[in-house]
């Protein structure tokens, strides 16, 4: 195994005979990606081709301090956007689009926040930042994150068409996008973007909807599926298998003061869950869509499910 992938696995605390798609996606890629955002990319491309086992773990402590730096920006940012999204989400009819800006928001991390809006509100979302460039204060960064039906890149292409010069620069694809706008027109981009989304979605399309295979066969309860199933290749358009069925509910408690950790029974069997991102108690006995994965304690693996949605 390369110096620098060891070196990351061991600052996330992963080990590697076990690391799967999932570790590297949601462990280490974050460790790189945070360079970019912050700092210098090449720091994790240096990580990555380093074949000394010293510099290569210098670079990964490195490489997770500026990771930890991202997660406090980003809390901070996603709290203030939150608060907005919120008070959209109490209106009697909230816009079909979301466009936040705060002056004191970085720009590294607008889309890491825009995609965590749109999850929560369903609604195609842009985050905008100062632009860092220099002699550039008037400009604004934004990253945008939509929902199936909305093709973001072609909402932004006909942006630009009934208003030019609202948009300086864009560009992306269906789900994923960005632009450049000037401050002064940020309120005219909010207004034709809420525009062009209210003449693209119905309210169908706004509703979120997850495709489930089902109630889960106890027998496939176990921890040689979870690795079947990691070591797959999942992606937009080829999600991983995800189980719907009602749930008795033994226990809940808060853990990282953001995530709800569960004890569940599913058929008759204890079995412990996580749903991450979620604080609100979740009812005694209901209805949930969940994924598979392994966790392992004092040298047991289980297998948990991961929460991905409970019934209204």
């Amino acid at each position: 195994m390369p110096a620098g992938v060891q070196a990351l696995l061991d600052v996330a605390k992963r080990q590697a005979a076990t690391a799967s798609s999932m570790d590297f996606g949601f462990a280490l890629g974050p460790r790189i990606n945070a360079a970019g955002r912050l700092s210098d990319m090449t720091l994790g491309i240096e990580c990555l081709l380093t074949d000394d086992p010293s510099r290569a773990s210098e670079l990964a402590q490195m490489l997770d301090q500026i990771n930890r730096e991202r997660r406090d920006i980003e809390g901070q940012m996603r709290e203030q956007a939150m608060a907005a999204a919120d008070a959209m989400a109490d209106q009697d009819h909230p816009a079909p689009a979301v466009v936040i800006y705060e002056p004191d928001f970085h720009e590294g991390v607008v889309g890491i926040v825009a995609s965590r809006i749109k999850e929560k509100m369903h609604r195609p979302t842009f985050v905008f930042a100062a632009s860092g460039a220099a002699g550039k204060s008037h400009e604004l960064k934004g990253s945008g994150r939509s929902i199936p039906g909305f093709h973001l890149r072609d909402a932004l292409d006909l942006v630009a068409k009934r208003h030019p010069g609202v948009l300086l620069r864009f560009g992306g694809h269906a789900m994923a996008a960005g632009c450049t706008v000037p401050l002064a027109e940020l309120g005219l981009f909010k207004q034709t973007l809420q525009q062009v989304a209210r003449e693209w979605l119905d309210a169908a399309t706004l509703t979120r909807q997850i495709e489930t295979d089902g109630p889960l066969a106890p027998e496939f309860r176990r921890c040689d599926v979870v690795d079947a199933l990691e070591q797959q290749v999942w992606g937009q358009g080829f999600a991983p298998p995800t189980f719907c069925e009602e749930l008795q509910v033994i226990s809940q408690r808060l853990v990282g003061q953001k995530h709800m950790q569960l004890k569940l029974k599913h058929q008759g069997q204890p079995v412990d869950g996580i749903w991450f991102g979620r604080t609100e108690p979740v009812p005694s006995q209901t209805r949930l869509a969940f994924r598979l994965a392994a966790d392992e304690w004092q040298g047991v693996r289980r297998v948990r499910f991961l929460i991905e949605a409970a019934e209204d």
